[in-house]
Parts: C-alpha cells; structure tokens; sequence
C-alpha cells in the first residue's frame, strides 16, 4: 500500500520515472546493480536484508544513486547508524505528511538534503549527551547489545558472532557497568528502547566485526 503510495507521488505529481520497486532487500541490492538509479527511496525494514545491509551494497554497485531513507524507526541508534551511512534524507514515516515525503524527494533529487526534524531533533539530543552510547561503548559491546534486545542467549551470540561465550559475557558485563544498568532486565529494555534490534543481523546474515 505504502509503495503504491510512492509510485503515484514519483509519477503522478512529481513526473518522476519509477525505474522499479520491490520489497525484500536482497532483491532491492539486485535492482539498484542492474539499473543504477538516480535516487532510491529505502525502507530500513525488510525482509532477507534489512535497510542497512542493503546501504552498504548499493554504495558497491551504484555509488552515484542518491539515497532517501523512509522509516517507522526514528530512534538513537537507527539515526546514528543512518548518519554514519551518509545518506542525502531521512524521513520518519511517523510524523512526517505525504507532502514533507514529496518536498524530501524533489530536494534529495535536485542535489540537496532532507532530514526531518524528528531526525533532527534525535541527532542533536544524542550528541549533546555525555552518556550517549556511540561516546561510551565499542563496536562489539553495541553489536552484542542489538543481540541482547531480540533475547538471544549468550550461546546464541557467541554463535552468530563466532566468539567465545566468556567473550560475549565480558562484553554484557562491560555495557551493563558503562550504561550504568543493574541487570539483564534493563539491558533488554534499553536496547529496544533505543533502536538497538532493528540493526541486530538476522540467520544467515555475514557478521564481520573486529
């Protein structure tokens, strides 16, 4: 429904082309390859391959397509990590109009940016603070933090990230300690909280982290 939505907004009132649409993320990395479009409107949630993983894959095969993120997500982590993917636009699905969607493409497609202020407002309180996560806690400590917030046992991580469970225990003890929480409990609920399980890679996802 949302994309037909899309189409006829790109078409009808913007005279944009729709070179194509699909809705899994592995086949969204095989259209951009094939037709390399000048812009792309990403979902950060689908299936096979979620929105991220799908970013880093256009980035190979269509370095030129500009991208305009469109998300339910609007949370700490999801608009830190889609501010490291250096995208042209962000709009939060929640609490944007489909006109502040429409004004988003035409400025994204003219070469300029577009982030909303949802997006905006996220961004600004995280980097004003102290405590925030990206200051305190490492790349493993937040990749096992997204593991923590869909309740995969410390096996399971251990696993999914080819490290011993001890190691994977170290590292919960260490973000429990640097986020000054007092139990699992906390850590679940802080890390659903703060966008953490959105970015938490799926069975059959390639998990390379230092």
């Amino acid at each position: 429904m949302f994309r037909e939505v899309l189409r006829k907004v790109c078409e009808q009132e913007l005279q944009h082309e729709v070179a194509g649409e699909t809705g899994d993320g592995r086949s969204a990395v095989a259209l951009v390859a094939r037709i390399k479009p000048d812009l792309v409107l990403l979902d950060l949630h689908l299936p096979n391959l979620d929105g991220f993983g799908v970013l880093e894959e256009i980035r190979k095969v269509s370095p030129d397509s500009r991208i305009l993120i469109l998300s339910s997500h609007c949370d700490e982590y999801t608009v830190y990590r889609v501010e490291q993917a250096r995208v042209q636009g962000f709009v939060d699905k929640n609490t944007n109009t489909v006109a502040a969607l429409k004004d988003a493409i035409i400025a994204v497609a003219a070469g300029r940016i577009a982030f909303s202020r949802a997006y905006q407002n996220v961004r600004r309180a995280r980097q004003a603070d102290p405590m925030s996560f990206d200051k305190i806690l490492t790349d493993r400590e937040r990749a096992i933090l997204s593991f923590v917030g869909e309740s995969l046992t410390d096996d399971e991580i251990a696993a999914r990230l080819s490290i011993s469970v001890e190691t994977v225990q170290k590292h919960r003890l260490n973000t429990l300690r640097k986020l000054e929480l007092n139990s699992t409990m906390e850590l679940v609920r802080y890390a659903r909280e703060h966008g953490f399980t959105l970015s938490a890679p799926r069975s059959g996802d390639d998990v390379m982290l230092p």
